[in-house]
């Protein structure tokens, strides 16, 4: 089976409901992302996750026309080496070095490389979660639910929604902070303990919005609050001040949808500092470097919770194949989208049937929610 086409689109899904965090407010979810097109007419579909800014997006789009298309045309598609060969070359390319490795480039490498996945998936006949974990039994995958805590959400409506993801089977709930006044987000965090109990998990997530300052002023507290994990509590990038941090905040730290190679990774782990590692395929290049993050996390002996920038469409599969993974956040943003959207029953995940890696995107959804390339 070898690549004949390269076909990129872009889908930009309406949300039922504005959100907003600390830093971002959205009311679409976007899909730029790329159709690889195999000479024995099989199709892969793979895509990032954006803000839905359509000038972004055209130049990822535009990035996997004029740079990866000639690269792709050709190359065979048989095994697991054969794409993380193509990973290499796409992102190994002397020229290509100069102009990439973080940013739009790599986000035009994840989805090319998560399209070439459910390619050799679709062609082996297997959902990805099984032709990756070779057994015939998938590991349990918990659900948290995230879309109850948006930060725009009023107190009291944040408290009922996060008690009716409980009612769901939801065993664990996160809720966004980074408030102007950091006291309104312990009065926030106080309300939604208190209602859910202490049986229950209750994630935070500051977006990175607070200083270093902040963050060692509010340690006290929040040690209090028997918190599951205080996600990006501090700049992104900011190595030196989350191991600074760690060393004085009990709660554990989780973090990694902003960064954009195994490297960063490293560079956390090493210091300390992430003890909850949440990487994203659709923000390093794809499946084949989510899977070196996710090993690396293994051999450090800490667990992976991916965030979920496919709307949990890839993470699904990649949550349930690997060892490092039992927990996986809920955003059912554009469920009504795919062929075989992401199921949680009871609180679990249902392992995908399909063949594939869940990235094929209906006829109706790439009509309806199909923006220009250019």
């Amino acid at each position: 089976m070898r690549i004949s086409e390269i076909e990129p689109f872009i889908v930009h899904v309406p949300l039922k409901d504005s959100i907003a965090d600390s830093t971002n407010s959205i009311d679409h979810w976007g899909f730029p992302g790329v159709v690889v097109h195999s000479d024995e007419g099989s199709k892969g579909y793979g895509f990032t996750g954006t803000h839905a800014f359509l000038a972004g997006d055209q130049q990822i789009t535009a990035y996997i026309s004029s740079i990866y298309r000639p690269l792709l045309l050709g190359e065979a598609i048989e095994s697991r080496a054969c794409i993380e060969r193509i990973w290499r070359k796409l992102h190994d390319t002397p020229p290509l070095k100069w102009i990439g490795r973080a940013g739009v480039s790599h986000l035009a490498l994840a989805a090319v490389d998560i399209a070439l996945w459910d390619l050799l998936a679709k062609s082996l006949q297997l959902p990805l979660w099984k032709m990756l974990h070779q057994d015939k039994a998938p590991s349990r995958l918990e659900a948290y639910n995230t879309d109850a805590g948006w930060l725009n959400i009023p107190l009291a409506e944040l408290v009922s929604g996060c008690l009716r993801s409980l009612e769901r089977g939801f065993k664990g709930v996160k809720i966004k902070v980074g408030s102007a006044n950091p006291r309104d987000d312990l009065v926030r965090i106080e309300a939604v303990r208190k209602a859910i109990g202490p049986n229950h998990r209750l994630m935070i997530d500051v977006n990175g919005k607070w200083t270093l300052d902040t963050a060692l002023k509010l340690a006290c507290d929040l040690d209090g609050f028997d918190l599951f994990w205080c996600e990006e509590p501090l700049y992104f990038d900011d190595v030196v001040s989350h191991a600074e941090l760690a060393k004085v905040m009990r709660t554990p730290m989780a973090l990694g949808e902003q960064l954009y190679s195994e490297f960063h990774f490293d560079a956390f782990l090493r210091a300390n500092a992430m003890k909850f590692v949440q990487v994203d395929a659709m923000r390093v290049a794809g499946i084949t470097e989510w899977l070196r993050v996710a090993d690396r996390a293994l051999g450090s002996g800490v667990p992976v919770v991916p965030h979920v920038g496919d709307m949990m469409q890839v993470h699904q599969h990649t949550a349930l194949a690997h060892p490092a993974c039992g927990l996986l956040e809920f955003i059912p943003w554009a469920q009504e989208c795919f062929e075989e959207p992401a199921t949680v029953r009871e609180g679990e995940f249902l392992p995908p049937t399909a063949p594939g890696a869940g990235t094929t995107f209906t006829r109706a959804a790439m009509t309806r929610f199909g923006r220009p390339l250019r």
